[in-house]
């Protein structure tokens, strides 16, 4: 979020190899780029909380405990404003990376290491590490629309103030509200301008434009950010939180602050990416409160993301606003006329002790009952056929994907994972099999809909598209140890609140030296490890696994799973890409739903692979639509005899019959 520490890094470089004298070093402004999780070679070792104390005390440096962090005095702040900025240095429990507040210094537990010991040769860090007052375009760009922006209370126009407070629902928040969180509002894009300052309120450090789009009765907020999504997180309204505060409300969007502050007075802060994510980056500035309510939205998206949080900023501090019909999110109750506060102090503790009775789930069942849509998922908005069996994608779950060699498993997956993607869905690859750059290739190619090789004009403007997605890879290749996958998988949960993985795909990961004997106890508990993690850290497992050898005349089934026994037990999907080779034509595929344990809905639907855009989402023509199935484990029989009654379930079961047309290619 703020300064780097690669400059403490080359400098610790220089001591050591220097003997002794620091060499001269520029410092450059922070690159942003999205990161991908360290390969194995370049794995920054993990530290403990045990290792953490263990090195503060043998350097006395004194500290003390906080709920996600450590606290310390700053190596980086001189002896005589340590009063001032006492224990301003924040250690995360987890990841042993370090924010001084005092200073906007960041780095890895590495970094805080060197960094000692350099102060303990002498270096004066806070002088070598001043910046030069140089800011990078986002910076720049960022400063020139806040200039441009006019301040909401201070337009000429009465009218225009009117109409803009209500298209953005703000009638009622009072000017003071406004001029207190630096409310502006740009003409030219018909967008409030929310200010990012920095920590101390000294400088503007970005920006976030809201502007909105009305369809009938439904309003849409569409936001933008400079710096670029992800690149960098701040809260809105930190600069306007006393050291003397106890108490926080965290919210959603920078609208529920204003009508949360003006009503309760409390001290209220927005997350910069909503329900998405939860920076570590920012745990510091939340350490100074005794407790933490998370009111972040109506749905159950925004119930799950509240208790995800709650996790990291420590439970026994958080209290979670349960969506309900009476407890909305805070503008639109605010809208409503509803009591803020009272729906504030019936907020539930977010954590729960290990049993529970039904009284204390009474609510979170009915919210079920009457969010049946939203129970069921993120709906894939490029397979329809497939929310149609599915009903969406779970949180929690495993789901379990195989098909023929060379029939496009990768291919399907990369596009079945990017349509969740683009809808918000935090994203880990994890692909053993092929590498990254090529996988990013399919994919990009899948989101722009189009052969960018052909018109390599239009890349930067797609890949700015698709770099802002909540996507990630994990840069391992080929056989990984189980234990180092699963920690590079916690990791990017605590970092980038990863709530969708896949791993493609199990065999190629696990290695060809084991015994067939030995490899199919080694599949058994690396199934059950990846089921454990979903379980445990609310993330749906998409788990990519080869079949068996079999006759290629046979469909798969979901006996077709290699070591399918714990494979299938353990999962609650079960996907099958089948591939039928024909004697005239290319072939077909279709999709099979062989497990469905969120309703029981089995069945297939056709599949058209689109070279051009690698793509399977290309809409079908014909009268071709989804069937379902009863029994998971049936193989679509062949074309029933001629002069047979009535077709028995398993014959409405088989695919999609086939057409050759004139042209040769095959109609499904």
């Amino acid at each position: 979020m703020w300064f780097p520490m690669r400059s403490l890094r080359i400098l610790s470089n220089c001591w050591s190899s220097g003997g002794g004298r620091i060499l001269a070093s520029s410092h450059t402004c922070r690159r942003y780029k999205k990161e991908v999780l360290p390969s194995p070679e370049g794995l920054v070792p993990p530290v403990s909380v045990t290792e953490i104390r263990q090195y503060l005390r043998a350097q006395d440096i004194p500290f003390h405990e906080g709920y996600s962090c450590l606290h310390t005095p700053s190596i980086f702040v001189e002896e005589k404003q340590q009063v001032r900025h006492s224990y301003s240095l924040f250690i995360d429990k987890t990841t042993g990376h370090f924010v001084c507040t005092a200073t906007l210094i960041e780095g890895n537990w590495q970094d805080f290491q060197a960094s000692v010991e350099l102060k303990h040769n002498g270096v004066a860090l806070g002088e070598l590490l001043k910046t030069d007052g140089q800011k990078d375009q986002a910076s720049e760009d960022a400063q020139h629309i806040w200039e441009r922006a006019l301040p909401l209370w201070e337009l000429l126009d009465k009218q225009e103030t009117q109409e803009v407070r209500a298209v953005f629902r703000i009638s009622n928040v009072s000017d003071t509200i406004l001029k207190r969180f630096g409310v502006r509002y740009l003409r030219t894009a018909q967008a409030l301008v929310f200010p990012w300052f920095s920590p101390q309120g000294t400088s503007l450090k970005g920006l976030k434009l809201l502007g909105v789009e009305c369809q009938g009765k439904t309003v849409r907020y569409v936001e933008n950010t400079l710096p670029r999504p992800g690149a960098y997180y701040n809260l809105f309204g930190l600069p306007l939180i006393s050291r003397r505060d106890t108490e926080v409300v965290l919210t959603g969007q920078e609208l529920d602050v204003l009508v949360l502050h003006q009503v309760t007075g409390l001290p209220t802060l927005a997350l910069p990416r909503g329900i998405s994510c939860l920076p570590p980056t920012l745990l510091p500035y939340l350490e100074q409160f005794k407790r933490i309510t998370l009111w972040l939205g109506e749905d159950l998206r925004a119930w799950e993301a509240a208790k995800l949080f709650a996790r990291k900023l420590n439970p026994k501090r958080c209290f979670v606003v349960q969506p309900s019909d009476q407890q909305l999110r805070p503008l639109e109750a605010f809208s409503r006329g509803l009591n803020l506060t009272k729906i504030l102090r019936a907020a539930l503790p977010a954590g729960h002790k290990s049993i529970i009775s039904f009284r204390e789930l009474r609510e979170e069942v009915f919210g079920e009952l009457a969010n049946v849509e939203q129970v069921a998922g993120v709906k894939w908005a490029r397979f329809p056929e497939m929310n149609k069996l599915l009903k969406g994608h779970r949180k929690g779950e495993l789901t379990v994907f195989t098909g023929p060699t060379g029939s496009g498993k990768t291919t399907f997956i990369s596009e079945y994972a990017l349509d969740l993607c683009m809808q918000g869905v935090n994203t880990l690859w994890g692909s053993f099999e092929i590498n990254n750059v090529r996988l990013a290739k399919i994919m990009l190619t899948q989101f722009a809909m189009e052969r960018l090789e052909e018109q390599l004009e239009d890349y930067d403007e797609w890949a700015d598209k698709f770099e802002d997605l909540p996507l990630y890879f994990m840069t391992f290749h080929g056989h990984q140890n189980i234990k180092t996958v699963i920690d590079a998988m916690r990791h990017a949960v605590y970092m980038y609140d990863i709530s969708h993985v896949v791993i493609d795909n199990l065999q190629f990961m696990m290695g060809q030296e084991q015994l067939t004997t030995d490899r199919l106890a080694v599949q058994d508990y690396i199934v059950g490890t990846f089921r454990k993690f979903a379980t445990d850290n609310g993330c749906h497992m998409t788990l990519v696994i080869h079949p068996r050898k079999e006759d290629e005349e046979r469909e798969l089934q979901t006996a077709s799973i290699f070591g399918s026994a714990k494979a299938s037990q353990e999962a609650d999907n079960v996907l099958i890409l089948q591939d039928r080779k024909l004697v005239t034509g290319p072939g077909k595929r279709y999709m099979q739903v062989s497990k469905n344990r969120f309703d029981g809905d089995v069945g297939i639907f056709p599949l058209e692979f689109n070279k051009i855009s690698l793509t399977f989402s290309t809409p079908i023509k014909g009268k071709a639509k989804l069937k379902k199935v009863k029994d998971d484990n049936s193989v679509p029989p062949k074309k029933a005899p001629a002069g047979s009654g009535g077709a028995s379930k398993k014959q409405r079961a088989q695919p999609p019959s086939t057409e050759t047309s004139p042209d040769g290619s095959v109609k499904l």
